[in-house]
């Protein structure tokens, strides 16, 4: 385990950081200090290791100077400046502490506390409430109003919020978590209700937490000067002793956290103010959906069954390891070298899917891996529900005055939301991307908005000549792409008009451009804008993929496909595969092996009949449920190594208990390419990390990996990939993070991609053709199905539904538009069977004008819905990434869960059973 820090507290110094060039040098309390222009006098105290006592100021929100306790005198200007809104000044003197001072400042705290409970010793913020520190600080030993007059000492509490709980009888009225919620979290739920001595905090319109517009991202907790606002696991658990830093596992956005801890037990979760990529902000998954952790359901024992009728039976981490490789080995040798597989995870560590594919080639003796990172992210839903941090950035950016295009069947949040409007929605019909991306190129072209110079100079000019040609045609303008997609044409123009000319343009985007039958072809076309508006290789432009799980990047780095080694070099490289074969002591097959989708018709079709799977659920997230089904019955040995018997497991013969993020060292990576380390706060409660479990089963399979740490693993990750040649956990330790490529070129890493130029050379123009997809409506299906997640739950809903993030999502709906819904008799609530040409399971209707007529949308993280038995098998042409967002349906009444469903319910029931104890051992 990682050696246990003391509890790491940040200095606050009151006000944000200033980046002017100009320097301003005063004076305080004598000592002379030199500043940036435009910064505070408390910060510029702070500097110079002088603290001015402060409650309604902290570095994280913009000054404020309600409470009165930072007044300071300055030489020659009258009256008591609070020194948090006043800035600096050339050769000002500035005194923080006089005669003056001292007594206005105990006057004020007086104020506080006279209207305060004094129960200090039994508070749960007792040793971390800085209206304690600040009654020190100012040397306050009595109060004399006493509490006879009117108080707020008798206000309820609001204990509505699974996480936290709001007591007004300690609130200070500072305006912190009002102004955490706007200027960090960009909610606007909280506000100041009242003046005066009725000021009070409220959510919403006299709502409790849990019904407001709070989405519980713990930015009001995080701000909160008293025991106020207070995280539950710290009033059940007491005060934390000591802290490691980590990263979070939850989306590629990868926030860094201050583990808290009492001992081995987890107090709470505390964003890192120096964390690179979420600069001391979080979500309500990475701040309080850990609890799955240590969940009843969570599987610690190793476990076996020769069927998977048969209750499952607890063994030893040894037998385990045996029974698997002896299947393995079994099945090999009646079956042939390229009779199993394996599959890699997004939710695991670098070094744990590096481990995993080397198994697969080097132990099984083929290149049969794959990983849901192909599944969702291979070409290049609701990009920014499941990555909120950044979504927060960018709510911040666009009350700035940035400028905002949506693209989206549905109106998500950002369209309109408090001082937040797209400028231009376009709410295309599924399955238009590619016409819609080539219309907006059609416009850039024929009205001269390109950048011809970065063209000339970056890009093949001949290329480029004969894309536009084909993105001039008739057919591609906006007005022939308004009938295929339902945009409007002016909407189109404008858009593209404002991408092209409103300076640097940026392109973010999530699953649904991806999960397409025209996914690569979609992702080309994006990059065609980006490189015709010379929107590359500068901070701020660029085209950015929103990975939805915390290492998607990672496993494509590692070397997760069948076709491609770390780094991304293709198997049948003879330079790049003598490297590995020489490291690892085999000879690699340089033929591409099988993706997940082969896998499954190859083992229906009874010629692969063993896959080992990490830390991924395929029954759940993959299409065509009944295939994958289909699939995993009729394989001999199923290894699953997962927290949970999750849906996968219901067919699986081996059971391999897995460990958490808490519970490991290793490192994630980004979706800005950013590694990271995870660092082990508590011993694994299965008794071994993940990683260790894969060198174990290799051995038992007869191939040594010589693994003893994950920072060995890095280091050969490193002497294997180019990209990653300067990447070792000592800079990483030292660093915090760095991003890819690392090596002799970029020793420290690089921020921004393609400056100066392109690795690959010129800049290459794609031909876009749009071709729609072979999933058609019609009379049967006249509807489209489009699929996406929601903010408190992760992925197919393992972890987060076993946290009480559960409270804000109880079950998958049908969001139906309400002329749709009336055809069809259906109201609000009721139950509705949903179905395709691949499948059909039922669920609760949720009407709703967010989505157009014709089209309907729902969530996948509930397995007792099973969304994906309506999706199909139609994938993306180049990647095989499935077709989730375009499905043709049908939504008719319903009185409750379909025939499928409940025969599903049965099957669980059955394959979930665990044998005793006594049975096992006999």
């Amino acid at each position: 385990m990682e050696q246990p820090m003391h509890l790491i507290k940040e200095t606050d110094y009151g006000t944000p950081a200033v980046t002017a060039e100009k320097m301003v040098t005063l004076t305080i309390d004598g000592f002379p200090v030199t500043v940036p222009e435009g910064t505070s006098i408390m910060r510029a105290a702070m500097d110079a290791g002088i603290k001015v006592p402060k409650l309604c100021a902290t570095d994280s929100l913009n000054a404020f100077g309600s409470c009165r306790l930072c007044l300071v005198e300055v030489k020659g200007r009258n009256g008591t400046p609070a020194s948090c809104t006043t800035p600096v000044a050339p050769g000002i003197e500035v005194s923080t502490q006089t005669p003056r001072l001292k007594q206005l400042r105990r006057g004020v705290m007086e104020l506080y506390i006279s209207d305060h409970p004094l129960d200090c010793l039994t508070c749960s913020a007792n040793g971390d409430c800085e209206l304690q520190d600040m009654a020190g600080a100012v040397g306050l030993r009595e109060v004399r109003y006493g509490y006879d007059g009117a108080n707020h000492l008798d206000s309820e509490k609001d204990t509505s919020n699974p996480y936290f709980t709001f007591d007004p009888a300690k609130c200070i009225v500072c305006s912190r978590c009002v102004r955490a919620c706007e200027e960090t979290q960009s909610t606007f739920a909280l506000t100041i209700d009242g003046r005066g001595f009725a000021s009070v905090v409220s959510a919403g319109m006299d709502e409790n937490f849990l019904d407001s517009e709070c989405v519980s991202c713990g930015a009001c907790v995080q701000a909160c000067p008293t025991a106020t606002l207070m995280e539950k696991s710290v009033i059940e658990t007491g005060q934390p002793e000591h802290s490691v830093l980590t990263t979070c596992a939850y989306c590629g956005v990868g926030c860094s956290f201050k583990a808290e801890m009492r001992g081995e037990e987890l107090v709470r979760m505390v964003p890192h103010k120096d964390g690179k990529a979420n600069h001391g902000h979080s979500c309500v998954k990475g701040r309080f959906a850990w609890g799955y952790a240590t969940h009843k359901e969570r599987i610690l024992k190793p476990m076996i069954r020769g069927k998977i009728t048969d209750a499952w039976r607890e063994v030893s981490w040894d037998e385990a390891f045996a029974y698997a490789a002896s299947e393995f080995k079994r099945i090999q040798a009646k079956y042939g070298r390229g009779s199993i597989g394996g599959i890699t995870s997004s939710r695991c560590t670098n070094e744990e899917t590096f481990l995993v594919q080397k198994l697969v080639r080097a132990g099984f003796g083929n290149n049969n891996v794959d990983t849901c990172a192909r599944v969702c992210h291979s070409p290049t839903g609701f990009g920014l529900s499941s990555a909120p941090v950044f979504a927060s950035r960018m709510k911040k950016r666009l009350r700035e005055g940035a400028k905002l295009i949506v693209i989206d069947p549905r109106r998500i949040d950002l369209v309109r939301m408090p001082h937040v409007e797209a400028d231009y929605h376009l709410p295309l019909l599924p399955g238009t991307n590619v016409a819609i991306l080539d219309a907006l190129a059609h416009v850039i072209v024929t009205e001269g908005l390109i950048d011809e110079a970065f063209v000339r100079e970056r890009c093949d000019w001949d290329e480029f000549q004969a894309w536009a040609k084909f993105v001039s045609e008739p057919r591609n303008s906006p007005e022939a792409v308004a009938k295929i997609s339902g945009v409007p044409a002016e909407a189109i123009r404008g858009a593209a008009r404002l991408y092209a000319t409103g300076g640097n343009g940026a392109i973010y985007y999530g699953l649904g451009v991806t999960e397409h039958s025209q996914g690569t072809t979609a992702v080309m076309a994006i990059a065609n804008l980006a490189l015709a508006t010379g929107n590359l290789g500068r901070p701020g432009v660029g085209v950015n993929p929103l990975r939805g799980q915390n290492n998607v990047q990672g496993a494509c780095d590692m070397g997760s496909f069948p076709h491609e080694l770390s780094g991304y070099r293709h198997i049948s490289d003879d330079a790049t595969r003598a490297l590995f074969d020489s490291l690892w002591g085999v000879t690699l097959d340089k033929e591409p092996g099988l993706r997940i989708p082969n896998m499954l018709d190859a083992a229906v079709d009874g010629t692969f009949k063993g896959i080992y799977i990490q830390g991924e659920d395929i029954l759940q997230s993959d299409p065509d449920t009944k295939h994958v089904a289909a699939g995993l019955a009729a394989m001999e040995c199923v290894v699953v190594q997962d927290l949970f018997l999750n849906e996968t497991a219901r067919y699986a013969h081996v059971f391999l208990p897995g460990s958490t993020f808490l519970e490991k060292n290793g490192t994630f990576t980004n979706a800005e390419r950013r590694i990271q380390r995870v660092r082990k706060v508590m011993t694994p409660k299965n008794g071994l990390e993940d990683w260790q479990i894969t060198v174990k089963l290799a051995e038992a399979l007869g191939f040594d990996m010589r693994h003893e740490h994950p920072s060995q693993i890095m280091d050969e990750i490193a002497q294997l990939t180019p990209t990653f040649k300067g990447v070792s956990y000592e800079k990483l330790d030292q660093e915090g993070s760095v991003q890819w490529p690392c090596n002799e070129n970029a020793p420290a890493g690089t921020p921004v991609m393609h400056i100066g130029g392109f690795a690959r050379g010129k800049g290459k123009f794609n031909i876009t053709e749009y071709v729609a997809t072979d999933e058609r409506t019609g009379p049967r299906f006249p509807l489209l199905l489009t699929t996406g997640r929601i903010l408190s739950q992760y992925n197919v809903g393992a972890q987060t539904r076993r946290t009480a993030n559960v409270a804000w999502h109880t079950e998958d709906r049908l969001e139906i538009h309400p002329h749709d819904a009336e055809q069809r008799g259906v109201r609000d609530g009721d139950w509705v069977r949903l179905q395709s040409r691949a499948g059909d399971t039922s669920l609760r209707a949720l009407i709703t004008d967010r989505v157009a007529p014709g089209v309907v949308y729902t969530t996948f993280h509930h397995p007792d819905t099973q969304a994906n038995v309506i999706t199909t098998d139609f994938s993306d042409w180049a990647t095989n990434c499935p077709e989730y967002k375009v499905t043709a349906v049908q939504v008719m009444p319903s009185n409750g869960p379909s025939k499928w469903q409940e025969e599903y319910q049965e099957l669980s029931a059955r394959t979930r059973r665990i044998g005793d104890l006594a049975g096992a051992a006999e």
